[in-house]
C-alpha cells in the first residue's frame, strides 16, 4: 500500500528537516512516494534536494521562485505526479511526524470504511511546533477547525481549536472544513479534486472542502495527534514577499471563488475545469454545514461548534433558510497618520449599507484608542463582529477631539 506524499515548497528552510523527519518516523518508508514542487531561489542553499535526485521514491519539479503563480498553482503541479498510489497526504513544507504516521492514518482510513464511509478524508489544523525548540516546544492535544467568519471578499475563515474530550475517543470526528496543509485521503482524490491553479491563496480550503463533499468524500478529523505544524514561518520567505503583483493574483482568485461557490449570488458562466462532483450538491454541502454561501449566513448549530451534520427537519427551503444568521466580522485597518490629535475622547465606529443606513454601530473610547495608537505597523486595528442580515457597503470611524470637537470622518469602501 503506496502513499503519495504532495509537498509545494517555497524556499523553507524546513523542507528538508521536514522530509528527513517523515521519513525517520515512518513506518513503511519504503512505500512512499514523494511528489515535491520546490520554489527556489539561486541564492538559498537550504533547500537543495541533490541527495533525493536519485532516490526512485522522489519525483522533484525545481522551479525557479519567479515562475511561482501561488500555492494553489504549486499544489496542481504536484497533483500531475501521481500515479496510481493507494493513497494520498498533502502536506506543508514545515511538518513533523509522530512514529509510525503512515500506519496510524491507514488504520484511521479503514477503521471509517468499516463503518460505511466509501470515501472518508482525514484533514485539520493540525496541532502547531516550534522548529526553534522542538519536540518540546509541541502542543500536545488535537485540534479541531470551527467556523470563524465570512471575510469582507467572501472567504469562510476557520479557527483551530482542542477537540473537547478528545481523550476518550476512539474515532476520528466529523468536520465541516477542510486543511490544505493536513489531507489524507483516497489516491484518486489526486486527481477528483485537483487545485484549482487560479486559486491564489485565500478561498483555497472552502472551495476544496464543497468541492470533496461533492465528489463524496466524508470529511474527519484525527482524533490523536499524527503530526504537526509550524503556523508562523517567522522570517521565512513567501511568495507574495517576492511577487510585487500578487495582489492581482489575490483579487482573481477572491472573484472566482464568490462566482463557483454563488456567494452573494455571484454566478460563475464558464464551465469549471475544476468543478462539482456527481454524488451531492452544494446544497448538499449546505445543508450539511451549516453554511449558506449565497447570503454569507451560518446557522447557530454551527456557530454552537457542534458536530456535522446538522439537523434537517424543515418543510420548505425557504423556511431552512430563515434559520440562518449573517456574521460579519471586520477588521478595520485605520491610517494612524489620519489621527493628528492627541485628546480623542471617543469615536464612532460604524457599518452602513448602499443607502447610507447604519447597519452597526459600535463606538471606541479613551483605553481602546489608547491601544488602537500603540500598534507599530502605522495601522491600529478595529474589529467588529455583529450579525446582519444584508452586507455591508462600508465603515466610517469619526473621531472626536475634546479640544476641537468633531473631526475629519473617516471612510472606508468593503
Amino acid at each position: 500500500m503506496t502513499i503519495f506524499v504532495q509537498i509545494a515548497s517555497y524556499r523553507d528552510p524546513q523542507l528538508i528537516p521536514t522530509i528527513k523527519d517523515m521519513l525517520d518516523n515512518a513506518k513503511y518508508p519504503e512505500n512512499l512516494r514523494l511528489g515535491i514542487c520546490r520554489q527556489y531561489h539561486p541564492d538559498d542553499k537550504f533547500d537543495d534536494l541533490t541527495e533525493y535526485e536519485n532516490d526512485e521514491r522522489f519525483r522533484i519539479l525545481n522551479v525557479l521562485y519567479s515562475a511561482s503563480t501561488g500555492v494553489c498553482w504549486a499544489r496542481n503541479q504536484v497533483q500531475q505526479l501521481y500515479d496510481g498510489e493507494t493513497y494520498t497526504l498533502q502536506i506543508d513544507s514545515h511538518m513533523r511526524f509522530e512514529k509510525d504516521w503512515d500506519e496510524t492514518l491507514i488504520n484511521m482510513l479503514k477503521g471509517l470504511q468499516e463503518d460505511g464511509y466509501k470515501k472518508p478524508l482525514l484533514t485539520g489544523y493540525v496541532s502547531s511546533y516550534d522548529p526553534d525548540n522542538d519536540p518540546e516546544g509541541r502542543v500536545t492535544e488535537p485540534w479541531r477547525m470551527v467556523f470563524d467568519r465570512f471575510t469582507p471578499e467572501g472567504v469562510v475563515f476557520f479557527l483551530p481549536e482542542v477537540i473537547p474530550g478528545w481523550k476518550e475517543l476512539t474515532k476520528p470526528i466529523r468536520t465541516r472544513f477542510y486543511s490544505a496543509h493536513f489531507c489524507f485521503t483516497l489516491g484518486e482524490f489526486s486527481l477528483e479534486v485537483q487545485h484549482d491553479p487560479e486559486y491564489y491563496f485565500h478561498g483555497e480550503e472552502i472551495s476544496i472542502a464543497v468541492r470533496a463533499f461533492t465528489h463524496g468524500y466524508d470529511l474527519f478529523h484525527p482524533h490523536r495527534i499524527v503530526l504537526y505544524h509550524e503556523y508562523t514561518r517567522k522570517g521565512r520567505t513567501k511568495q507574495w514577499d517576492d511577487d510585487k503583483t500578487w495582489y492581482l493574483k489575490n483579487n482573481t482568485s477572491h472573484s472566482k471563488n464568490r462566482k463557483v461557490l454563488g456567494i452573494d449570488g455571484e454566478k460563475y458562466e464558464d464551465d469549471l475545469k475544476y468543478g462539482f462532483g456527481k454524488e451531492r450538491t452544494i446544497r448538499d454541502y449546505e445543508k450539511y454545514s451549516g453554511i449558506l454561501f449565497e447570503r454569507r449566513s451560518v446557522q447557530q448549530y454551527t456557530i454552537d461548534k457542534k458536530y456535522p451534520p446538522n439537523p434537517y427537519y424543515y418543510l420548505s427551503e425557504g423556511e431552512w433558510k430563515e434559520t440562518f444568521l449573517r456574521v460579519f466580522k471586520h477588521c478595520i485597518d485605520l491610517p494612524l497618520n489620519k489621527l493628528t490629535e492627541d485628546d480623542y475622547d471617543f469615536m464612532v465606529v460604524a457599518f452602513h449599507n448602499k443607502q447610507d443606513e447604519t447597519l452597526h454601530r459600535q463606538d471606541m473610547f479613551e483605553s481602546e484608542i489608547v491601544s488602537l495608537r500603540s500598534d507599530t505597523s502605522g495601522f491600529g486595528k478595529i474589529w467588529r463582529e455583529f450579525n446582519t442580515n444584508e452586507k455591508p457597503a462600508y465603515w466610517v470611524v469619526w473621531p472626536h477631539s475634546k479640544s476641537k470637537g468633531w473631526c475629519d470622518r473617516l471612510v472606508g469602501d468593503l
